[in-house]
């Protein structure tokens, strides 16, 4: 897929495997050109930083999903992108960095649309915890209702609230590895109630909350014990 940008980094956010299209995004022949080097000597300043940010939040463990920014394309020119950033994770420890990007093209007219979605996304992801009302999107875009949910399923293949239902989950996850009861997770990810949280993840993940968080200690103990 040549609009696919897909690429590798060990835990000191080195690259060690990328794709063609990254290549060509970048403008350059080869994979030794890139191998071994990290963001601030690969991007301009602003978006090397920017980067560099990213990779240490998913190298704590965090994910980053359906990130909408702007990156250049080899010509220099800025174009749009949605980039997903997972945790390598071997034998239950992070390893590195797993990233995928598609291209979005560049500016060519839809940089105001993509630019509203970002901050709709923003407003997700800054809101998930609370009662999110599907209204403060269409405000902040200055769409209308049908014409979000439209935009919404083009860029993120996902409705508004399927983007903000996945955020739940995802924080929700990341919170059952910690000490927090299921109480207040279910109150910090904004379920309305501890059946709505059991129910909904269960829907998502295939089991319950407390079946997650049993298998992730066994993971974590198998781990240390080893």
């Amino acid at each position: 897929m040549p609009d696919v940008l897909f690429f590798v980094k060990d835990r000191e956010g080195r690259y060690t495997h990328v794709n063609q299209t990254m290549l060509r995004r970048l403008g350059l022949k080869s994979r030794k050109d890139l191998i071994g080097k990290r963001v601030a000597e690969v991007y301009p300043s602003g978006l090397g930083a920017n980067y560099a940010n990213q990779d240490e939040q998913v190298l704590a463990g965090e994910v980053i999903d359906n990130l909408l920014e702007l990156h250049l394309f080899a010509n220099r020119e800025p174009g749009w992108c949605l980039t997903c950033k997972r945790p390598l994770v071997v034998n239950g420890k992070v390893q590195g960095i797993i990233g995928i990007s598609r291209d979005l093209g560049p500016q060519d007219g839809h940089e105001s649309q993509y630019e509203k979605l970002r901050l709709a996304l923003a407003y997700l992801n800054a809101n998930y915890a609370q009662n999110v009302r599907m209204q403060a999107l269409v405000e902040i875009t200055g769409f209308s209702m049908s014409k979000l949910q439209r935009s919404f399923r083009k860029v993120f293949q996902l409705t508004p609230q399927q983007v903000l239902a996945k955020l739940r989950l995802q924080m929700a996850m990341h919170l059952l590895h910690g000490n927090k009861s299921l109480t207040e997770i279910g109150h910090a990810c904004g379920f309305s109630d501890q059946s709505a949280f059991a129910r909904q993840f269960k829907q998502a993940v295939g089991m319950t909350p407390r079946e997650y968080r049993a298998l992730a200690n066994a993971q974590q103990f198998s781990t240390e014990t080893v």
